[in-house]
């Protein structure tokens, strides 16, 4: 298990070096049209696109092109659409500090983390969150939370306020911090949560859908002709637990499989929690023939607890992972597992988030991603 790096302030995840000045510069896109041998040629000297090339490829006011890439309403879909291709095909990068200085924003959103139980989670995180913002030319600040619990809310406060920021991004554990809300709240923080425990209307969130992949997961080893299987849970106070532990049970009751108590067993979602829990099956007088773990983590736990024990997978046992991490693919065997569009969620959220904070109106509340279940070389048939 990786713990988070430790950063004394935030770190920029993204830097814009455009011109600061943003104002036209000859030499900067010259088009010369020159005569030799009785033909035109045109002579294009490429360096750093403007706005006003923008404005130009476009066909509309420079007030327009800062309209839309500040994501500001009021400017009709086609021509928000001519706009976005010009800067795509431009390469045109807005610079965030010169934005900052003429109209006192500051273009940042944060993202505060902590402490992540698999950093490949806040990669992936990272990457949809970069994603969203270099597509709308914001900076993206990175906190990680190392300080001890009663500094938690100083440090955000300090963070926020520090960095000036317009919006943040709060992954799990933070995302179900009520008093995390309500001090962004009174800050008038726009808030992003990725996979909160608690629906709320009023905040931008997304979530896996855990308790349908659960269940797409569990129904695919009983009809393997598993009926005896074991299931780890993970931290009880973490939402995805109680929704993978009821997906899990529905799939049960629709295929008629008496779900008993002394097979779902308690985790941490780490490694040694996973082996224990492992430990504990094994050891049952009638050992279940699967178990289905809450992460990968655990089920890497899963593999090793039965290794030591002699017992071959997926012969003897079959085993079920969550998430999708690297692990699940570098172990032997490689994990059956359930995969999650983290980087596509967390974009969607951040791209809300930035739309919020710009004064574009949107439709606020909870969306679900649909998951994938991998097979790989963990499970088989009985």
């Amino acid at each position: 298990m990786m713990g988070s790096p430790r950063f004394p302030m935030p770190l920029a995840a993204t830097a814009h070096v455009t011109d600061a000045r943003d104002k036209p510069l000859r030499g900067r896109t010259v088009i010369g049209m020159m005569e030799q041998g009785g033909e035109r040629m045109n002579s294009v000297m490429r360096k750093r696109p403007t706005i006003h090339d923008v404005a130009r490829l476009a066909d509309v006011s420079i007030k327009t092109v800062s309209r839309v890439i500040n994501a500001e309403p009021n400017v009709q879909q086609d021509t928000r659409n001519r706009v976005l291709v010009a800067v795509e095909k431009l390469g045109y990068s807005p610079n965030v500090a010169a934005r900052g200085l003429s109209g006192q924003r500051s273009y940042a959103i944060g993202l505060v983390y902590q402490d992540p139980q698999e950093f490949s989670y806040i990669k992936q995180v990272l990457g949809g969150a970069l994603a969203a913002c270099e597509q709308a030319g914001y900076s993206l600040l990175l906190r990680p939370i190392t300080e001890p619990e009663n500094r938690l809310l100083d440090t955000i406060r300090d963070f926020v306020r520090q960095s000036s920021l317009e919006g943040i991004v709060l992954p799990v554990p933070l995302a179900d911090s009520r008093d995390v809300q309500m001090l962004l709240e009174d800050l008038n923080v726009p808030i992003a949560q990725i996979s909160p425990r608690d629906l709320n209307p009023n905040f931008i969130q997304v979530f896996a859908d855990d308790e349908a992949a659960s269940h797409s997961i569990t129904s695919l080893v009983l009809e393997q002709g598993h009926t005896r299987v074991g299931f780890i849970k993970g931290i009880d106070s973490h939402g995805a637990t109680g929704l993978r532990l009821a997906g899990f049970e529905r799939a049960c009751r629709e295929h008629g499989i008496t779900i008993d108590g002394e097979l779902i067993v308690s985790g941490h979602f780490d490694f040694e929690s996973g082996r224990l829990a492992a430990r504990h099956l094994f050891e049952q007088a009638e050992p279940p023939s699967a178990i289905i773990a809450s992460n990968d983590d655990m089920a890497a736990g899963v593999l090793f607890e039965a290794r030591e024990r002699n017992i071959s997978v997926p012969e003897d046992v079959s085993v079920v992972g969550f998430d999708d991490t690297p692990l699940a693919q570098r172990i032997w065997p490689p994990l059956t597992t359930v995969r999650q569009p983290i980087h596509q969620m967390v974009r969607s959220a951040v791209d809300r988030l930035i739309k919020t904070v710009g004064g574009v109106s949107i439709d606020d509340g909870p969306t679900r991603f649909s998951c994938d279940v991998v097979v790989r070389q963990s499970t088989q048939g009985r």
